[in-house]
């Protein structure tokens, strides 16, 4: 049986957002035409980075894709659909106890805790993303999900052959990366030794893996001049799985989230063993809910990707 936590009507709450492959053109725009407080989001973001509404709003596809664009694009969304969340009645419901992000999310949900102010924030995620697209090129990589397969047998074939974890999406879905080769010949012999499914994904590089640790020294740097703040409520880390909410332990998160492995089922079931049941993805897509019901059916989770999805929340 589903418990929420209530105290009268607030309800305790973690916010999670998304990452590198939700984008879609058109996102946000009816938050940018019916809310103030999420139309000067976009408008300071078109101050960092000049043209990112228009290339949100009008495309092409391909240029909101590249990496250099699509991470300040979904940061960007998620931050506005909070804005205007928050400027809601219904916010006043929430108690806000947590924070994560799948990848990029992390970031966003450092912004989103009070951790870094929007701007200064945005800089930051497109250097994270240029780091990364640059390290791309230097050596080919590749990423499969794999669905439906034993999580400790996929380590150990991801030993033997080289690959490595990107991603502990779900109990359901993990997904490996790495050296184009080395992730093909894992593939081939998980799929051998009955997963469900491996499906090689559409992306650039090998992303969550050390192919990225140009990325990394690079952005390490950057980050040395960046003054975090405690945020209002912990951050739930990529890294581990756990809270933070020293600035200097969010600070190394950030850095090392870009090779690490993605600990989003131990992130969730964090969460929820502090006693909260209700999750509110904000920003592109949906991919989170579904992952979040798969590691543990009995927690809430809503959407928020337009201003009518605020408008029917159940609290």
């Amino acid at each position: 049986m589903s418990l929420n936590f209530k105290r009268g009507n607030v309800i305790k709450a973690a916010y999670v957002f998304p990452g590198q492959g939700a984008q879609t053109v058109g996102m946000g725009k009816e938050f940018y035409e019916t809310s103030p407080e999420a139309k000067r989001v976009f408008d300071e973001a078109d101050r960092v980075i000049g043209g990112l509404t228009d290339v949100i709003f009008n495309g092409p596809q391909e240029q909101l894709t590249s990496t250099a664009y699509c991470q300040p694009a979904i940061f960007t969304y998620s931050i506005a659909a909070l804005h205007a969340f928050q400027a809601h009645p219904k916010f006043k419901n929430i108690e806000s106890r947590f924070a994560c992000g799948l990848s990029l999310g992390e970031c966003t949900a450092v912004a989103a805790a009070g951790g870094l102010p929007f701007p200064q924030a945005l800089k930051l995620v497109e250097r994270r993303s240029a780091f990364m697209e640059e390290a791309t090129k230097l050596k080919r990589g590749s990423m499969a999900a794999v669905i439906g397969f034993d999580r400790d047998q996929l380590i150990r074939i991801c030993f033997e052959t080289g690959a490595q974890v990107a991603n502990f999406n779900s109990p359901e879905q993990i997904v490996i990366t790495g050296e184009t080769e080395k992730v093909a010949h894992a593939s081939k012999i998980i799929e051998e030794r009955g997963a469900k499914r491996v499906i090689p994904l559409d992306v650039s590089g090998a992303f969550h893996s050390s192919l990225m640790q140009p990325a990394v020294a690079k952005f390490k740097e950057v980050l040395k001049g960046v003054n975090f703040q405690t945020p209002r409520f912990p951050i739930v880390s990529n890294v581990d799985g756990r809270p933070a909410d020293k600035p200097e332990v969010i600070r190394d998160n950030l850095a090392k989230q870009i090779t690490s492995s993605v600990q989003w089922v131990k992130s969730i079931q964090y969460i929820a063993g502090q006693g909260v049941n209700d999750f509110i993805e904000i920003g592109p897509g949906n991919v989170l809910k579904g992952l979040i019901r798969k590691i543990n059916p009995k927690l809430n989770v809503y959407s928020i990707r337009t201003p009518q999805d605020i408008d029917q929340l159940p609290f």
